[in-house]
């Protein structure tokens, strides 16, 4: 567990959200509030968020589409207990329930509309954080595939998986998403022009459309960065600071 003289009280969208996060250790930025922003979730509607951390992405869809309806999976306790916090403060239901998603508790083992998840996705063979929560979360213990698996075996027909990772993890998504199709794959890249680093990948439980991918999400202006201020492209700034989803970009 964390003490609180250890974290940090931070805003996201704005403001609308304030999280707690561990000043030392795996701290939410962009990625989660960009899978939230591209999950079709609709109030009433249920949604897991594997791997859910502090809560930032399903307390960032949350704030989007209030009345869906939240649970999330952490394996690591602290994590887990202070997205009940965040979730509390604010004002946001939320279910977490600690575990492991290759044994996943018995209180999630039923239908989601959508499952959301932003797995680890750095080499296991990489330099380790010496943080050893930040270390879990951010290098690969459990193939993407196996996240991938868990996750569409959660979903009810015609559900949604949404999940965000490095580029170089996409064929092992794919790989992972036998049963499932409609997969469209939205590129985020740095600036124009730049090789993109991330991907989201959204994929249908029983879908038969085609797959799809998508043109790039571009999310900084301008060749590079100049200056200590943000360079965020407007549609990207429209995500990250006012809560806009991205869902366009799948229709």
């Amino acid at each position: 567990m964390f003490d609180d003289a250890d974290l940090t009280d931070d805003k996201f969208l704005c403001g609308k959200l304030t999280l707690l996060q561990p000043a030392r250790g795996y701290r939410a930025a962009t990625d989660p509030v960009l899978l939230a922003a591209a999950c079709p979730a609709r109030a009433g509607e249920r949604v897991l968020d594997i791997g859910c951390g502090v809560g930032a992405a399903s307390l960032c869809l949350g704030a989007r589409v209030p009345g869906a309806q939240l649970w999330g999976l952490e394996v690591q306790p602290g994590y887990a207990a202070l997205a009940r916090r965040n979730a509390a403060r604010n004002g946001i239901a939320m279910q977490v329930h600690d575990g492991d998603l290759a044994q996943m508790p018995a209180a999630l083992r039923m239908d989601f509309d959508h499952v959301i998840m932003n797995p680890p996705y750095y080499p296991p063979a990489g330099t380790r954080s010496p943080v050893p929560e930040r270390a879990r979360a951010m290098q690969v213990d459990l193939p993407l595939g196996d996240w991938v698996l868990a996750g569409a075996r959660r979903l009810a027909p015609g559900g949604w998986l949404t999940l965000i990772c490095g580029t170089d993890g996409l064929p092992a998504v794919l790989a992972g998403m036998a049963k499932l199709g409609s997969i469209a794959v939205l590129p985020l890249a740095p600036r124009a022009g730049r090789t993109a680093l991330r991907i989201i990948v959204q994929a249908r439980k029983g879908g038969r459309g085609p797959f799809r991918l998508l043109a790039p999400l571009v999310l900084h202006a301008g060749p590079a960065h100049t200056g200590d201020r943000e360079s965020y492209t407007p549609e990207a700034s429209a995500v990250l600071r006012s809560g806009s989803d991205l869902l366009a970009h799948f229709r």
